[in-house]
Order: structure tokens, then C-alpha cells, then sequence
């Protein structure tokens, strides 16, 4: 049976968002980020005229674009319209993954039978807006790739449905840069041989490809001839991520425990990071030598970022540690999480500091968490023995 595969794009969500609480924003250029020295999370459409674009850094953005209104964004506004979505989605397809926090594959196979997939699609897609009031692109195709791809397109030439029989007559005047797992190395590396249209790529051999990119290049041959069996993965919302660490010794000493808390939330905001989430709950935990265990937790704005989540996780341990008794166990959770990209969360940071936690996580994520850290948080020493890590979800 052919798979019909449904690709969900709110249209930049964040700038409907806003535009939905505040009509007067309708048809102007719309800067979603934050400060002279911040990046763009999110523009409208009348800003990329200009070649604003997410993540470029907002003094260029206003260079290119100087009448643009520029908002911080408001990011529990953003992650509640985005469960009301996720809920109309739910209560309809047999199976949805919730890819981010404004994107949504859908696996209606068999769906066709009944209504017609792309009928159905069209009607879910209806009720979306007029219950959210935000817009939406859709494409629907035969794997997950050829219908994020469709979706692209599909914001020029509204939704899209390709058949399997059309696929590669749809993909082949496409650029290669239309492939999700093509980014600009791979493009220039790609364009010093003369392949730039997707045509040009799935001619090419295998063989050839692998021998140049490694790995990735099998994958990237497949994805260029419409080839992606990757199933939809049922959506199931994590509700926290959190860790703990058992001293050997039953410990009172300050300066140790806060070397400590920095090396777990410097961890589990890489971890955060790695996986896509922001969180806007920060729980303490300790347990002292006698076993009594308290916790203190406070709300923060969503984020990933280890500055603003060492400072709340320290200032709550030291409004909790009041006794002085020696403490046996010490522990930081992070929940209330919603899907985002790193760039959603640094809303009032410096592009310097976006550069640097990008550069630590490619050498994390490259070599190892141990890779590169704060040389505070070396107290704290992951993966041994002591450290017991949860993930809670539905």
C-alpha cells in the first residue's frame, strides 16, 4: 500500500501568533528576537523581502529591513497555541510526531479509503485555522521528506499533493539545498562539481556520493531519488528531564555542592539543546545526611541557556540549604518543556554568546560532553556511578 505522509507548517508561527493577539502588526515587516546584539527568531514575510532571515543577527536585520517593528517574543504564548494544535491534530490522525513546536508530520495511510487523503488533509487544515486563527501550509506525498520539501514549495504554490508517480518529476528542478539534511557545507561541496539540482544529484552514484560525504551520502542519494522509509513517530510530550548526584561522603561543603550543581545544569542544558527543548520550570533538590529531602522550584522564561539556569538552580539552593547539615544527595530538574530551536531561547542574548554555546555543543556533541565544560562544573563527573538520570514521560 502506497503511504500517505502529511507535513504540517504554521506559517511563521511566531509572527501569526503575535499577529492574532494584535491586528495592527498585520502587513508590516516583523522582527521576532531580542536587542541591538540579539539574533532573529522568527520574521514575517514582508521582512524577507528584504532578506531578513531567522537566526541572522538583528543589527544586519535592520540594516536590510531599518522600518521593521522588532518584538521580544513571548515564547508560553507561542507553546500554548501550539498545544491547542497539537490537540486538534491528535483528536483526528491515527498518528502525529509533533517535529517542533510549529511543524507536525502525519501518517493518514489507508485514510483514502474513506475520504481521500488530500480531501481530509484539506478539511483538518480548515478546521486548524479557523479554530487557532493561524495559517498554515500542508503537502501531502509518500514519505516524510517529499512532503516537508512540498511544504516549502507550497508556501509559493499553496499545498501540494505529489503522488509517488510524480515525485521526481516534482523534486528533480529542485536545488539540492531543498534537502532537510543539506546545509550550506554540503551545497558548496556539492556545487564545486556542478550538482546543483536535485536531478543532478540522484543520477549520481552511490558509491561516489559516500566516497565524498561519507556516511550521509546514501542517505542523501535516497532522499534525492524520493526515497525515505522513516516511519512518523507517535508524539508523546516529555514532561521533565532531570538528575541527581550521591556523594560518596555525606558533605558540607558550599563552595563543592555549587560546583556541583554547576557541571548537572550544565548537562542537562546541553541535553535540552541536543533534543530541541526549552523549559520554564526549575526545580532543587537535596537530601540530607539523616534523609530528610526538600525542594524548591520557580518559574523562568523559556529557555536552554546554562547562564540563566545556573543563576536560577544557585539562587534556589541557597534559598533552600538553610539548615547546615551535612547533605548526602543533590539533584536539578528541568520541566514545563516545549519544543524550540536554540535561537528561540536566546532572545536577549549577544550573537557572541549564541556563537560560543554553538561552537561548545558541535565539540560536545563531536567528542564527548567532557569534551569542553566549565572549569567549575568539573566537580560534577557524568555517566558514573553516582549519577542517576530520570526522564519522565507520558
Amino acid at each position: 500500500m502506497e503511504r500517505a505522509i502529511v507535513h504540517i507548517d504554521m506559517n511563521t508561527f511566531f509572527v501569526s501568533c503575535e499577529r492574532r493577539t494584535n491586528s495592527q502588526l498585520n502587513g508590516i515587516p516583523l522582527i521576532i528576537g531580542g536587542g541591538e546584539r540579539g539574533v532573529v527568531a522568527s520574521c514575517s514575510y514582508e521582512a524577507r523581502r528584504f532578506g531578513v532571515r531567522s537566526a541572522m543577527p538583528i543589527h544586519m536585520a535592520m540594516k536590510l529591513c531599518p522600518q521593521a517593528k522588532i518584538m521580544k517574543g513571548d515564547m508560553e504564548l507561542y507553546s500554548r497555541l501550539s498545544h491547542d494544535i497539537t490537540e486538534i491534530i491528535q483528536e483526528k490522525a491515527p498518528v502525529v510526531e509533533k517535529a517542533s513546536i510549529d511543524e507536525f508530520y502525519l501518517d493518514i495511510t489507508g485514510m483514502d479509503k474513506f475520504h481521500g487523503s488530500y480531501k481530509w488533509t484539506s478539511e483538518l487544515a480548515q478546521t486548524i485555522i479557523k479554530e487557532t486563527g493561524l495559517p498554515l501550509t500542508f503537502a501531502l506525498s509518500i514519505n516524510k521528506t517529499v512532503s516537508k520539501i512540498g511544504t516549502g514549495e507550497g508556501k509559493q504554490k499553496q499545498n501540494l499533493e505529489i503522488p509517488e508517480h510524480l515525485v521526481q518529476q516534482f523534486l528533480n528542478p529542485l536545488s539540492v539545498q531543498k534537502i532537510p539534511m543539506v546545509g550550506e557545507k554540503t551545497f558548496q561541496l556539492l556545487s564545486r562539481i556542478g550538482i546543483r539540482k536535485i536531478e543532478t544529484l540522484s543520477k549520481m552514484p552511490c558509491e561516489v556520493l559516500q566516497q565524498m560525504i561519507g556516511k550521509n551520502g546514501s542517505e542523501l542519494w535516497k532522499k534525492a531519488n524520493g526515497i525515505d522509509h522513516n516511519p512518523v513517530e507517535p508524539y508523546t510530550e516529555r514532561k521533565s528531564i532531570s538528575t541527581e548526584h550521591t556523594f560518596q561522603q555525606d558533605t558540607i561543603d558550599i563552595d563543592r555542592l555549587k560546583r556541583v550543581i554547576l557541571g548537572m545544569v550544565e548537562k542537562l542544558a546541553f541535553q535540552l539543546r541536543s533534543e530541541q527543548w526549552l523549559t520554564s520550570t526549575v526545580t532543587i533538590k537535596i537530601r540530607y545526611a539523616n534523609f530528610d529531602t526538600e525542594t524548591k522550584q520557580c518559574r523562568v522564561q523559556y529557555t536552554s541557556a546554562d547562564h540563566i539556569l545556573t543563576q536560577t538552580v544557585t539562587e534556589l539552593f541557597e534559598k533552600l540549604y538553610q539548615r547546615r547539615m551535612r547533605l548526602r544527595l543533590i539533584g536539578v530538574r528541568f520541566s514545563g518543556l516545549v519544543r524550540g530551536t536554540y535561537q528561540i531561547d536566546l532572545f536577549q542574548d549577544t550573537e557572541e554568546m549564541l556563537a560560543l554555546y554553538q561552537a561548545m555543543d558541535r565539540m560536545k556533541t563531536r567528542y564527548g560532553f567532557d569534551a569542553v565544560m566549565r572549569c567549575a562544573g568539573a566537580s560534577f563527573k557524568p555517566n558514573t556511578k553516582n549519577e542517576i538520570l530520570k526522564r519522565k514521560s507520558d
